[in-house]
């Protein structure tokens, strides 16, 4: 057994048993996948696949045991390559960072500004993606923390944490009817095109809801991923737009006016995620605890289960 044919098991089954997939994923062959997870099978005396022919089609009962174990040992081996960075390079290295647009544009600027000073050796990627893409960066090792609104507290693989709570807004061209109805009401809203996110991003699903309750269904005649899109298709008049209220930036969105409308919508809490078991470098949680400083570093490690120093934490 080694850790090639480990990688070849937990990637087949990321790669839906395409065997083609998981060979150009990890830079091999087709036949050479083939040949590992055989060898793995004579060796361990158990098919870990039903097949049909020479297809791959799913897990055995044993094989779906094994996924597990892979999982936790190449996590595992990833931790003690983690550790070794800690101790020699404490200030040098990389953290990866999967967020949405809107955290990326409105939220993180002033965290990324002072981590980079605080840590200028640390090779700081954003990656910015719709949620569910972010809790897979997690699970995959492909990402350190993850930020999002929506899907990071779904996940049992996931810690996930508060990060700060925000309202949607209603952002209308400046001279707009609305301006003048006070209260602002959801059937008042309704009245007129509107352009918000896309299904899944940003509390989209909280505002669908709220016009469900109150027995409306809103003409969205756009949706877009990405606030300033949408603060740009109001400008023009083509409709009402309903945005993170943290998008909204007085002092750059002269064309557009933001509306009181907590009272219509729902708070909504963005939260910070890591994937339990993951190690951590001490940078890690420092980024963290610049974002939200109630998260002090061992409330994190308690979550977490390893950290600086590469224990367990119960």
């Amino acid at each position: 057994m080694n850790f090639q044919q480990l990688r070849i098991v937990r990637e087949t089954v990321r790669r839906n048993f395409n065997l083609t997939d998981v060979g150009n994923a990890l830079f091999t062959s087709q036949s050479g996948v083939s040949k590992h997870i055989k060898d793995l099978e004579d060796e361990l005396g158990v098919e870990l696949f039903v097949r049909k022919g020479k297809r791959l089609l799913g897990l055995t009962d044993p094989g779906k045991e094994l996924v597990v174990m892979v999982e936790r040992m190449l996590l595992d081996a990833a931790n003690i390559k983690q550790l070794a960075q800690q101790y020699s390079n404490r200030d040098e290295g990389r953290l990866t960072v999967a967020t949405t647009h809107t955290q990326a544009r409105y939220a993180l600027p002033r965290v990324v500004a002072e981590f980079k000073r605080a840590y200028p050796k640390v090779h700081l990627k954003l990656h910015q993606g719709s949620p569910n893409e972010i809790v897979q960066m997690l699970l995959d090792g492909e990402a350190d923390i993850g930020v999002a609104t929506e899907a990071l507290a779904d996940v049992p693989e996931l810690a996930s944490f508060p990060y700060y709570s925000w309202h949607h807004a209603v952002l209308v061209p400046a001279g707009h009817p609305l301006e003048d109805v006070r209260p602002l009401t959801l059937d008042a809203i309704a009245a007129y095109p509107v352009i918000t996110y896309h299904e899944g991003f940003t509390g989209r699903a909280r505002i669908d809801k709220a016009f469900a309750d109150a027995g409306l269904a809103p003409d969205i005649v756009m949706s877009a991923l990405d606030a300033d899109v949408i603060k740009a298709y109001v400008e023009l008049g083509l409709g009402v737009g309903i945005v993170a209220s943290i998008a909204y930036q007085p002092g750059r969105d002269d064309g557009v006016r933001q509306l009181e409308t907590s009272h219509l919508f729902p708070e909504n809490t963005a939260r910070i995620a890591v994937r339990r078991g993951h190690y951590l470098r001490g940078f890690a949680y420092r980024f963290i605890g610049m974002c939200a400083p109630a998260l002090a570093e061992a409330r994190v490690l308690r979550a977490v289960g390893v950290g600086p120093g590469g224990v367990e934490s119960t």
